[in-house]
């Protein structure tokens, strides 16, 4: 549902975004678009979405005002924009050029831009994007196995993924994060597969646990693969694993793996491996980030019921102050916790929101 419009005294112009638990924000999530050229079976039905009408989706030219006001009024340093597929965004190297102008309040320094996709043109793209100000990527591949990533994507993809990684990498995108979902099936196979082989290319591996943002009932709380199961695989396949924690409280908690040999017989060179593990660890206390949709709605937290619509009052006239105060008070009402304030729910009880995932923007 979307939440009306809430002001705050004509006074009162806030200069950062600050919940009622103390949380600032100082990272932005910006969907550019909903549509994707894939179809996982964790984000989206076999048979796609019905995609927003173009109308209804930002322009570049919105887009770059609510960037500038987060970061050059309201405290953001980071933004990282997502879909959907945000290659499929004609104009992205606008958008990325827009917001690589912006300059932090702390700094001084443009915001740290980086785009989360697929990779599917990336290749055609990343020089540009990186000449715009890009400056790093995280590419969602779930397996190594052309079988194995088609099962997952519903595409027979993969080799035009990894052009578009190697892509990235030449035109000096770093680091290339990876992420993979952890999906239990063929785990034991996928996961030290990918590791050995990011590690080999100097990719940085995520693995993240099966959130509830996908079809409707495509997600059991029985059927997730936990961090320490996935740990446990890897080192099963032989790797040696020293924890290293979660530096600057970010969400992936982070392991160095040390120098071996993989399950094809080849070496790979000492690096790390990070699990964000939102469902059975999840880090709400420490969120400090913010979402806008494709159509130009804020949601306070991925599995936010409530969304909160900039779009409808900047498209009205609204001058800079009032959408500021808009996005303050709708900040300050950040629920406590994937959703919800219930405090007998804990950090595990989920609220769905109305979207999914491809919807809300990663």
């Amino acid at each position: 549902m979307s939440a009306p419009p809430v002001t705050l005294a004509p006074e009162a112009i806030p200069t950062q975004l600050v919940d009622r638990f103390g949380r600032t924000v100082r990272d932005l999530r910006i969907s550019v678009t909903d549509r994707c050229n894939l179809r996982c079976t964790y984000c989206m039905p076999e048979h796609g979405l019905q995609w927003l009408p173009s109308p209804q989706l930002l322009s570049a030219a919105e887009i770059a005002r609510l960037a500038r006001l987060a970061v050059e009024r309201l405290g953001v340093e980071r933004i990282r924009l997502t879909g959907g597929e945000p290659l499929l965004r004609r104009d992205l190297e606008e958008i990325v050029a827009a917001v690589s102008t912006l300059r932090t309040r702390r700094t001084g320094t443009k915001p740290d831009i980086g785009l989360t996709t697929n990779g599917l043109g990336l290749d055609k793209r990343a020089a540009g994007l990186r000449a715009a100000g890009l400056d790093r990527v995280n590419v969602s591949i779930d397996a190594l196995a052309p079988e194995q990533y088609a099962a997952v994507t519903r595409r027979d993809r993969l080799e035009d993924v990894l052009r578009g990684v190697a892509g990235a990498q030449a035109a000096g995108l770093d680091p290339i994060k990876v992420n993979a979902v952890a999906l239990p099936a063929d785990l034991a196979e996928r996961a030290p597969q990918l590791l050995a082989q990011c590690l080999r290319r100097r990719w940085r591996l995520r693995f993240i646990e099966h959130m509830p943002l996908g079809p409707r009932g495509s997600w059991r709380a029985e059927d997730v693969v936990d961090a320490a199961h996935v740990l446990d695989v890897l080192k099963r396949a032989g790797f040696s694993l020293t924890p290293l924690g979660r530096p600057d409280r970010r969400p992936a908690a982070l392991w160095e793996v040390a120098a071996g040999v993989g399950p094809d017989g080849q070496e790979y060179p000492a690096g790390q491996v990070g699990v964000i593990a939102s469902v059975t660890a999840p880090f709400c206390t420490d969120c400090d980030r913010t979402r806008l949709t494709a159509d130009g709605r804020l949601l306070t937290c991925l599995f936010s019921s409530t969304e909160t619509d900039l779009r409808g009052p900047m498209r009205a006239g609204a001058d800079d102050e009032e959408l500021i105060r808009i996005w303050a008070a709708a900040t300050w009402a950040k629920p406590r916790a994937h959703g919800s304030d219930d405090p007998q729910a804990g950090d595990s009880g989920f609220t769905l929101p109305a979207r999914t995932m491809s919807a809300i923007g990663g």
